[in-house]
């Protein structure tokens, strides 16, 4: 199986980033991902280019700034497996300052686009907490940035949070394809955080498997904290956290169509599943934590 969809911690660093993917390293059109990590008192500087992007905190706080004037203080969070955080949209044609007194690690989720819209805050109370699936399969959502909870061009990301011993982005399920009404084509990027227990760094895996489609992407990875897995195709799933490791993933995606939304086929040897979720109830460790009653500013 190939490996050149799974990259280790540390293998797409560049410059300022841990982690830096755009469409020319992935080979694709749209989705970009970059992670910044910075100490106390430290700033970083960039240009949006053509993309639009959501500055979203993972750990730690910071201001962000734009050449326009606005200014966007995010109170952050702790870690992903802490809570529901802020985040602040920056639009395409723009240059961005991100400032952290106290430092963090900070998530930049990009896409190619061609409106121009307004740079905005996204308080962490209007971020839509979903709980999905059932039993084994349970998971949380993050629906900070989907296609129906905030107003972007291009981009879509959410965040998930599968607790040990459960399955995530269970049934496989593509969305490769153009098909009005069914299905949605887009290119999509997993990022990875797994929480230590016991004083031992945790371990998942992921599963991509050739739809016939694109690439042919074929992907059995073993995933750790700062990893990340690139979908151009394929059916992917399933995500799956090892027993006492909360398994997160940063989900970002962005494709060519015209209408900005998120419509998946399941694979058809495993979508039988979804009809057992009813009988089922939600793992009762989630959810992990809820937005917040009102804004944290």
């Amino acid at each position: 199986m190939s490996t050149e969809f799974h990259l280790k911690a540390g293998a797409a660093a560049r410059d300022a980033y841990a982690l830096d993917i755009d469409p020319e390293r992935a080979g694709w059109g749209h989705s970009a991902l970059r992670v910044l990590d910075l100490p106390a008192g430290g700033h970083h500087s960039f240009a949006t280019g053509e993309s639009e992007w959501i500055v979203l905190p993972l750990a730690g706080g910071c201001t962000v700034r734009t050449d326009s004037g606005e200014t966007f203080e995010l109170t952050g969070r702790e870690s992903v497996f802490s809570g529901v955080t802020d985040f602040a949209y920056v639009p395409r044609d723009a240059r961005v300052r991100i400032d952290s007194g106290a430092g963090g690690r900070f998530a930049l989720t990009g896409a190619r686009c061609a409106r121009r819209l307004p740079a905005r805050y996204g308080p962490a109370h209007e971020v839509p907490v979903e709980l999905r699936g059932a039993g084994h399969c349970s998971r949380q959502v993050n629906n900070f940035a989907a296609a129906g909870s905030f107003d972007c061009d291009k981009l879509i990301a959410v965040e998930v949070l599968t607790p040990g011993g459960n399955w995530s982005s269970y049934p496989p399920h593509k969305h490769d394809e153009c098909r009005p009404g069914e299905e949605s084509e887009l290119e999509e990027i997993y990022y990875f955080e797994i929480a230590a227990a016991h004083g031992m760094d945790g371990v998942g895996y992921q599963r991509v498997s050739p739809s016939g489609h694109g690439r042919g992407t074929d992907v059995l990875a073993e995933v750790r904290t700062g990893d990340a897995v690139l979908i151009p195709d394929g059916w992917h799933g399933p995500s799956i956290a090892a027993p006492g490791h909360t398994l997160y993933y940063l989900n970002v995606m962005a494709g060519p169509g015209a209408d900005r939304e998120w419509l998946i086929c399941d694979h058809p040897d495993h979508g039988w599943i979804r009809g057992t979720w009813p009988d089922q109830p939600v793992d009762p460790r989630l959810p992990l934590y809820e937005a917040p009653a009102g804004d944290a500013r």
